[in-house]
């Protein structure tokens, strides 16, 4: 694969960044409008996606890599897993809140086709990830033993990734914390942990 050129680099992210723009601010991304929105020649989309759709795919490409480096990726120094895993917790409603693609990328509204597939991918990516990580900690008993790790990890995103969905669909949005709290007893629970569950140790559920 050929080293982008700064500049060829600069470029891309401007499209991107119009390319997103136009997805919030519309709904949907003609690369006609984007180009304008960029201020470059039309074709300048088409030498670096080739088409809509993969202009539509590097978009949501970015998103999960941002979403990665925020909280997916991140490694935590805290020494109990469920105190990670709450601030995993807090650090990816946080992301979703500050992201204005966040309400289409859940929703799942962003693109068919190829497009769909691609996010797709990155959601199994997402749970492989996280059913190494809660068979981790099975393994060292911080999770109780004899939950399919793979199912457990695509239950409680597929669950979180709801409530966060309803959450930035409302008007006005609850306080983030408020949401992580809630998402952080949900997996609480669906894990079957022990102790608080409320993460206390990083923020606590609203009273109820």
């Amino acid at each position: 694969m050929t080293t982008p050129t700064p500049r060829g680099a600069a470029s891309r992210a401007l499209l991107l960044r119009a390319a997103a723009e136009e997805l919030t601010g519309s709904g949907r991304v003609e690369v006609a409008a984007v180009a304008r929105r960029a201020g470059v020649s039309v074709g300048l989309p088409y030498r670096y996606f080739g088409s809509r759709t993969g202009l539509l795919i590097a978009v949501v490409e970015s998103f999960y890599e941002r979403l990665a480096a925020a909280c997916v990726l991140r490694e935590y120094d805290d020494p109990a897993w469920a105190e990670r895993e709450s601030r995993r917790v807090r650090d990816w409603v946080g992301f979703l809140y500050a992201e204005p693609l966040a309400p289409m990328i859940l929703g799942g509204l962003v693109g068919e086709g190829e497009v769909a597939a691609f996010r797709t991918r990155r959601l199994a990516g997402i749970v492989e990830l996280g059913a190494r990580n809660i068979a981790g900690a099975q393994r060292t008993g911080e999770v109780p033993a004899g939950g399919d790790a793979e199912l457990l990890a695509a239950a409680t995103l597929a669950g979180a990734s709801a409530m966060v969905a309803v959450a930035l669909a409302r008007t006005p949005r609850p306080p983030a914390e408020e949401v992580a709290a809630q998402v952080w007893a949900f997996i609480h629970g669906a894990m079957n942990l022990p102790g608080a569950t409320s993460g206390e140790d990083t923020h606590r559920a609203p009273d109820s």
